[in-house]
């Protein structure tokens, strides 16, 4: 798998010091959104920023890619976040700004010297260079999105992209808002129909990413096919009984437990924490009473249990990831429901829960244990 470091930034500054000043207060944790919609609910309603910003974040796109975000990157998707909070944007609408942000400037504030010298002087992340677009969504100040200075401010643009009655450009051009339907649009569709890109379907690509980032900066996993959201500490409204459920709830016990490679035993963390196959086991073994007692290894504990069809999968079930053309699984994680599994991805994260689609592109392998 190769791995892009999206953008490095030519500059490292922040925002327009009286834009950061609202945003700041967007940032704390009680401005973030408590969803009522949980797993089978109707849509969420605007998520806000309810954790720290990482020192860096990676997720694999939807062409099996790793993307790499670094601390800066990340801050402007929480702007957006929060701008999108301060609008009462839906979740699956942040989302969306997120993914379109992520494809259009790797989340960065690009100015274009070639275009507008003057805007190498205004705080950036770095210059670009197509046509006239610049700032964080790459708009046009030709095409009405606003002035130079504007569109590099990340709390202006954002507000453009996003649109509506209260957005800065009133519906001309259109933001996302201002598109009939889009909450029914597949989220890239509904990025396109505010960009008017020569690529339409680019976007779809950094859709994995995007969930992600939301998640790790709200707490809340949503669904980009139906827009639910739940808090990733929450269990399913429906977790099955006997040793599947059993499963489940063990590994859920383990939320926020760090990530550590080799991390795991029968009876709890060792080295302050699980990977994937120490958390299965370890959930494993409790669940049954000490009767299942699986090797610390992906590659053996998918030769265990039986095989399961993709269709046939329930909670509680074994997912195991591979690289396509790889002789072994590189993770596994326990299926919950809804799409959703409950896993210990990787070094720098924590038990948590997360999507099938952060493994677009992979091969995966259903197995039940008992």
């Amino acid at each position: 798998m190769r791995t892009f470091a999206i953008g490095a930034a030519a500059a490292v500054v922040l925002a327009p010091g009286a834009a950061l000043v609202g945003v700041a207060a967007l940032f704390s944790p009680t401005a973030a959104s408590s969803s009522s919609c949980m797993w089978d609910d109707p849509p969420a309603g605007s998520l806000g920023v309810s954790a720290p910003v990482p020192a860096s974040l990676s997720a694999v796109n939807a062409h099996g890619e790793t993307v790499a975000l670094n601390r800066q990157q990340l801050t402007r998707a929480a702007t957006i976040v929060a701008v999108g909070k301060s609008e009462q944007v839906p979740a699956r609408g942040q989302l969306i700004a997120i993914m379109t942000s992520l494809t259009e400037s790797s989340l960065r504030v690009l100015s274009n010297t070639s275009a507008y010298p003057e805007s190498g002087s205004i705080p950036n992340d770095g210059t670009g260079g197509d046509h006239d677009s610049l700032g964080l969504f790459q708009q046009r100040p030709a095409a009405g999105w606003g002035t130079v200075e504007d569109l590099m401010d990340p709390v202006w643009s954002s507000r453009a992209f996003y649109g509506g009655p209260d957005g800065p450009n009133h519906g001309s051009p259109r933001g996302l808002l201002d598109v009939d339907g889009w909450q029914t649009l597949d989220p890239g569709a509904a990025a396109q129909a505010v960009q008017g890109s020569a690529y339409p379907d680019r976007y779809a690509v950094n859709q994995p990413v995007a969930e992600k980032v939301l998640t790790t900066l709200t707490g809340v996993s949503v669904d980009s096919d139906s827009g639910c959201s739940h808090p990733v500490g929450d269990l399913p409204a429906s977790v099955p009984h006997g040793f599947a459920g059993a499963l489940i709830r063990t590994a859920a016990s383990q939320l926020g437990t760090p990530y550590v490679w080799g991390g795991g035993s029968f009876t709890g963390p060792t080295g302050g924490g699980f990977d994937c196959s120490g958390l299965v086991l370890y959930a494993a073994y409790q669940a049954s009473a000490g009767r299942i007692r699986l090797p610390h290894y992906t590659g053996d504990q998918i030769r265990l249990g039986h095989a399961v069809a993709w269709h046939d999968k329930e909670p509680g079930d074994l997912i195991f990831f591979s690289y396509p053309g790889a002789s072994g699984p590189h993770h596994v994680a326990i299926y919950v429901g809804g799409e959703k599994i409950l896993q210990a991805p990787h070094t720098g994260e924590a038990v948590r829960y997360g999507t099938i689609g952060e493994f677009a592109g992979e091969v995966m392998t259903v197995r039940r244990l008992s």
